[in-house]
């Protein structure tokens, strides 16, 4: 069965988008050089899994609402498993929580990190 293996944004700075992810999920950061177009990469996740965080120079701010626009990018899920403690990482990084939901078959909470990306963590534990 085929899975993803990783996702490629485009933030503001990768070693702050890296290294703030890895406190909040308890991530590692895997690899951190240059990429593509002379910009540079930080992949951060697990061992099977990881974005890829990338910029080049001082990449441009999105004005479309992904929601509406094709080729956006709406929200990156993130599954864990003790929420309360991964909210209080997000809070602590400065990031205000929102949206918080039980739903079948678990609960969520949506936060959006210093480039305006939206997150939805979940968890399907307890529920």
């Amino acid at each position: 069965m085929a899975y993803l293996e990783h996702v490629n944004i485009t933030v503001s700075d990768p070693e702050h988008t890296a290294k703030t992810l890895s406190e909040i999920f308890g991530w590692t950061i895997r690899w951190t050089g240059p990429a593509i177009h002379e910009g540079q990469t930080c992949h951060v996740g697990g061992d099977t899994h990881y974005l890829a965080v990338y910029a080049k120079d001082t990449p441009k701010k999105n004005n479309r609402k992904n929601y509406e626009t094709v080729n956006g990018l709406n929200h990156i899920g993130i599954v864990v498993e003790d929420m309360e403690s991964v909210e209080a990482r997000v809070k602590s990084a400065g990031f205000k929580t929102y949206n918080h939901s039980d739903y079948a078959p678990g609960r969520r909470f949506y936060f959006r990190d210093q480039d305006e990306i939206e997150y939805e963590v979940v968890s399907y534990m307890g529920t």
